[in-house]
């Protein structure tokens, strides 16, 4: 049997991203598990942007580099 994995997001930062894109009533209502895949994969991406906006910001690194 595998490893039991931990959350890496808060539940506060998940409604957080929820709410940003436009699906947390949905989560309100239903719960977690009726986000469609889209949906979950449109909150990574988001917490990866808000990551990388985090690392810009304290480092002056530029990690743009993806749009260019």
């Amino acid at each position: 049997m595998g490893r039991r994995r931990r959350g890496v997001m808060t539940e506060a930062f998940k409604q957080e991203l929820a709410r940003d894109l436009g699906f947390a009533h949905k989560v309100e209502r239903e719960g977690w598990g009726a986000i469609t895949a889209k949906d979950a994969g449109n909150m990574v991406k988001r917490a990866i942007q808000l990551a990388e906006q985090s690392l810009a910001g304290s480092t002056g690194v530029n990690t743009d580099y993806r749009r260019r």
